[in-house]
This record gives structure tokens, C-alpha cells and sequence, in this order.
């Protein structure tokens, strides 16, 4: 991956907790197109997709395959989410974030970058997979996963039996 985003610098105190930096694997970049709540009954897990990058043109196509729907609309995680309970009867349609998976290899062939618009087409001729609107569509695996601290942290276990053992109140008066 790449890093994005470096918000430490060398000498900087850090915490617990505190975002370093950002890595984005570039590799396995994937699309959340945003459909309106009423196209979305007919899409299903695995649909074909034909997505167009403006950084490439429309001649340039990439392929993916619809994967997954988010929990909730555009406005249900936004700072100031929007308020139907006041008395305000006009309905307006909502925006669902529908992701989709990109094909590696044209990816490697036509790199993209963060946030870039893309026009998506996807083809809902294809009713075999898993509805959208089912429930049930989570993921179930993590998308990324590391073993790199598994190591550090036996280490840093025996590492602290050890001091704690060598300076325990037993050995300290054996010392004296």
C-alpha cells in the first residue's frame, strides 16, 4: 500500500490511540456508488458492473462486481443527519451506498487514486445472487488483517516476566 495521509512527524509525541498514518492499497481499490433507495431491489450480490473514470475518459471501462450495501443512507451517519419528525411530510429519496469490487488487473493497467468520480452502470439481468435488501449480506471475514504485532506482543510478554521476575522482592533481598 501507499501512504495517504502522515499525520506524525519524527520527534512527535504520540498516544495510545493516536492515527499515524493512513495506508491504501491501491491494489484492491473498490467503488461506493451511491443509488437511490428505489434501485436498489433489483441489484444483487455478484451483479456485473461497468464503471468510467473521468481521469481516464469514457473510452476507458473498468469491470467490478457489486459486494455489499451499506448499513444506512448518506444523510443516517452525516454530522447534522436530517430530521423527518417536525412536521416536514415531504419525502425525499434517499442515497444508498451500494460497494463494488474492481478488477485488480485494471486497476495495475489504469491506476486510480482516492475520490475520483466514477459512472456506474450496473447490469441487473443477473437474479441468481443475493438481494441487496436481504438480510443477512455482511461481511463475515475482515477485509485486512496483520500478524505483524503477534510476535511483538510474545516478546514483549516474556520481556516484562523477565523483569518483573528479576526484580521482584525475593531476588532483590537475595541481592543484598
Amino acid at each position: 500500500g501507499y501512504i495517504a495521509k502522515r499525520s506524525v512527524q519524527v520527534g512527535q509525541r504520540i498516544a495510545a490511540g493516536m492515527p499515524l498514518l493512513s495506508i491504501v492499497p491501491l491494489d484492491s481499490l473498490w467503488v461506493d456508488a451511491n443509488f437511490k433507495e428505489v434501485q436498489i431491489d433489483r441489484m444483487r450480490i455478484g451483479q456485473p458492473v461497468t464503471l468510467h473514470s473521468d481521469v481516464y475518459g469514457s473510452k476507458a471501462n473498468y469491470h467490478g462486481k457489486v459486494i455489499g450495501l451499506s448499513a444506512g443512507t448518506g444523510s443516517a451517519f452525516a454530522l447534522l443527519p436530517t430530521q423527518n419528525a417536525s412536521g416536514n411530510w415531504i419525502k425525499v429519496v434517499q442515497r444508498v451506498p451500494v460497494r463494488i469490487s474492481l478488477d485488480p488487473a485494471e486497476l495495475a493497467e489504469r491506476p486510480l487514486r482516492l475520490g475520483v468520480s466514477m459512472q456506474v452502470e450496473v447490469d441487473i439481468a443477473d437474479h441468481a445472487g443475493t438481494s441487496l435488501t436481504a438480510s443477512g449480506t455482511a461481511r463475515t471475514t475482515p477485509v485486512y488483517q496483520t500478524a505483524a504485532f503477534d510476535k511483538v506482543g510474545n516478546d514483549g510478554h516474556l520481556l516484562i516476566s523477565r523483569i518483573i521476575a528479576e526484580n521482584s522482592a525475593a531476588v532483590v533481598a537475595a541481592k543484598r
